[in-house]
């Protein structure tokens, strides 16, 4: 019988607003971030349109805010955030992390955000792996670049299957909820798009 695995989307699959933003909010305060967005508008647009790579702005909005910064701090700041936004996670969404853990199934949180900040949010479920775009740090400051492609669409699956090989000997049971997701979804045995809302 084969092994089932429980795959899950972090930013709007299981929380209810995208964590980035909200990370750098509560990190650099609500000024700091319009600014920001304000400055990168042009290739937040031209993302938008499919003409310049997520994975890219998301890099240069990262470095804005963080380039720099130590990499104790970065991850204190991590703590911090997870620590003090529990309801970032829906209700629905975390009994059913909880449920499926509970009943023994290994669980693979999988996100395009920085892996840093979403695994605080699963410190009390050890069950939990999470798999998410890592950053680079030299000499114990961060550099502002990512040290993974960004875990964004085909990278998802590149990166299930890098930890799970031997695709025939599992069943995946994939949960997201939007494009970044669809070839996780696609690869899936069993797929759910917004399950939590």
């Amino acid at each position: 019988m084969k092994e089932r695995i429980y795959i899950y989307d972090f930013d709007g699959t299981l929380t209810r607003r995208d964590s980035l933003l909200d990370f750098i909010r509560y990190v650099r305060g609500e000024r700091s971030l319009l600014f920001s967005l304000l400055l990168f508008s042009p290739l937040l647009m031209l993302m938008k349109l499919r003409l310049y790579s997520n994975g890219r702005t998301k890099e240069r909005l990262f470095a804005h805010h963080f380039k720099g910064m130590s990499i104790s701090e970065f991850d204190n700041h991590c703590a911090k955030y997870a620590f003090s936004h529990p309801d970032l996670l829906l209700d629905a969404a975390r009994k059913a992390v909880n449920q499926v853990t509970t009943n023994g199934y290994r669980v693979f949180v999988v996100s395009a955000s920085v892996d840093r900040w979403v695994s605080p949010f699963f410190r009390d479920m050890p069950d939990v792996t999470v798999i998410g775009t890592q950053i680079e740090v030299k000499n114990g400051l961060v550099t502002g670049r990512f040290s993974t492609p960004n875990c964004y669409g085909a990278e998802k699956v590149r990166r299930i299957q890098a930890l799970l090989p031997h695709r025939e000997h599992y069943e995946l049971i994939a949960h997201g909820d939007s494009r970044g997701d669809k070839e996780m979804l696609d690869d899936a045995d069993q797929s759910y798009f917004r399950p939590f809302r």
